[in-house]
């Protein structure tokens, strides 16, 4: 009798979910490293020419003219004589462009004395909306923009964590997660589990299946009165290294529990990830009426308002030329308006592509995918970022 009709026979138990899961561990160990070979871990490419302009907003000419006066360091050259750049090295541009140029301080788009630390949460009810894509080709963008961005996985599931090249479920099985900067006995400062990144100006913060525990330890922590409660736990967290960092993005769990209501006091904006469908956006209306009864359940708690710079809804996984989404993405902006971003995340096989080997689309070689087809999720991500950057420059009293 062979495994299938023994299942049958005898039925499925615990221990096999156990083999299936540790079959698949081993099989996902496997690919990673082939993935990251020889390093087994991994690392950033080099950008081109056109790249650096766009992300330092200046033009070709004026990066290569830069080269040939000598105000620009040489770097990488191909055999056709072409540049490329690595994260470090577009920095250091960025250094010298702030310490030379007309306009400085678009150079250095980060905090300044003054500005509070943005806390954006990545939010929905629903699984599937593109949360964890959102939050890393936005982290990857403001990276590369010069910002010095924190990523904090705050889903049990950790799949943003994985995007990040670790194996949670090996790595992070004695602790070293979010979760050990959350838990109300031995609790660790935040800075302990800071991971540094391959990719420049970026670091996160891992997540495992441990973080599910705060639920029920959260439960028991409101019960016995234990201080600080829930909705300042982050928070304070933050307070520690706040310092070293411009944005924090948070990719919350898809459902509101206590994990997500304590992402929710500590931000200081909300972005609200929506798939043009009537059933996503029935689920995100009952996400928000209960958000807002909760968080009004917290503020008599803490004895505070919970209030934000900004709420904005990303439409994601939009296809223009699909009839009922453009209706459906035209009917959310009849009624929310100017809270629904202007551009949306389109559905895209190069995102698609990219996500098969754990990489965005700013870390894959342009040249494994189809020119037009990455071009246009270049320009969407771009778009999408750019626009939230403007409502963080706003929240920081610029633009």
């Amino acid at each position: 009798m062979d495994d299938a009709n023994k299942s049958y026979a005898q039925g499925i138990g615990s221990s096999d979910i156990g083999k299936f899961a540790d079959s698949l561990a081993e099989s996902l160990d496997r690919q990673m490293k082939v993935a990251f070979e020889p390093e087994e871990r991994k690392s950033l490419r080099r950008f081109s020419s056109t790249e650096v302009a766009e992300l330092l907003r200046v033009s070709t000419s004026n990066l290569r003219n830069r080269h040939k006066d000598g105000s620009f360091p040489e770097v990488h050259t191909d055999g056709r004589g072409h540049r490329f750049y690595t994260a470090e090295e577009i920095d250091e541009l960025r250094n010298i462009l702030t310490r030379t140029g007309k306009n400085a301080d678009a150079y250095r788009p980060g905090r300044r004395s003054n500005d509070s630390l943005q806390i954006i949460s990545v939010v929905n009810f629903k699984g599937g909306s593109s949360k964890t894509t959102a939050t890393i080709h936005l982290a990857h963008r403001y990276a590369l923009r010069g910002y010095r961005v924190l990523v904090l996985d705050l889903d049990p599931q950790a799949s943003l964590t994985t995007f990040f090249g670790f194996r949670p479920e090996l790595e992070f099985v004695e602790g070293g997660t979010i979760y050990d900067a959350l838990k109300y006995e031995d609790q660790v400062p935040l800075s302990e589990v800071i991971q540094k990144t391959y990719f420049h100006n970026l670091n996160m913060v891992p997540a495992g299946l441990m973080l599910s525990e705060y639920e029920t330890e959260t439960a028991n922590a409101l019960a016995n009165r234990v201080q600080p409660i829930f909705a300042e736990r982050l928070a304070l967290a933050l307070e520690e290294v706040e310092s070293g960092y411009d944005i924090v993005l948070i990719d919350c769990p898809p459902q509101l529990g206590f994990l997500t209501l304590t992402a929710l006091a500590a931000s200081t904006g909300l972005l609200v990830t929506v798939v043009p469908g009537m059933l996503d956006i029935a689920s995100m209306s009952q996400f928000l009426k209960l958000a807002s009864e909760t968080v009004k359940a917290v503020e008599e708690a803490i004895g505070r308002h919970v209030t934000w710079d900004f709420v904005k809804f990303l439409i994601t996984r939009y296809e223009p030329s699909d009839g009922p989404q453009t209706q459906m993405a035209g009917y959310l902006r009849s009624i929310l308006a100017g809270q629904v971003m202007t551009e949306p995340m389109l559905k895209s096989t190069a995102i698609s592509d990219a996500g098969m080997t754990q990489q965005t689309i700013y870390e894959v070689d342009p040249s494994q995918l189809i020119r037009k087809t990455i071009d246009r999720a270049l320009t969407s991500v771009n778009s999408v970022a750019d626009e939230l950057e403007q409502t963080i420059q706003m929240a920081w009293g610029r633009r």
